[in-house]
């Protein structure tokens, strides 16, 4: 059991994120190979929730693309995420924001933090 303990904490160690939670807005960069190519598309939005433990942890991420609203899955420590960027602290009460679903324009804006936003620096 220490073994895979310690082999998470190898992954874990070895990645470079920031400290964010649910309602922060983030823009995720990850990479996309279609056939022998591979880009790196953004995906930015609000944090909704982070789910999980160790190398197994999730957070997903709402943006709303054409009045439509998207939300996508990230793994945490996927090798697919090239890097996280912190853009805004938002300031909510709950660590799931689902509620944010059910709601349009300026209602489903979320305030953002007094405190400064700091960024790991690799």
């Amino acid at each position: 059991m220490d073994f895979i303990k310690n082999l998470e904490m190898e992954i874990i160690a070895g990645k470079d994120i920031p400290q964010f939670k649910a309602g922060d807005n983030i823009t995720v960069h990850y990479k996309i190979v279609e056939g022998d190519k591979s880009r790196i598309q953004q995906f930015r939005g609000d944090v909704l929730q982070r789910k999980g433990q160790g190398r197994t942890q999730t957070f997903t991420v709402r943006k709303i693309s054409n009045g439509i609203g998207v939300e996508r899955i990230f793994p945490l420590f996927s090798p697919n995420i090239d890097k996280i960027e912190l853009n805004k602290a938002g300031k909510v009460r709950r660590s799931r924001i689902f509620y944010l679903r059910g709601l349009k324009g300026k209602s489903a804006r979320i305030k953002e933090s007094k405190t400064t936003v700091t960024e790991k620096t690799k």
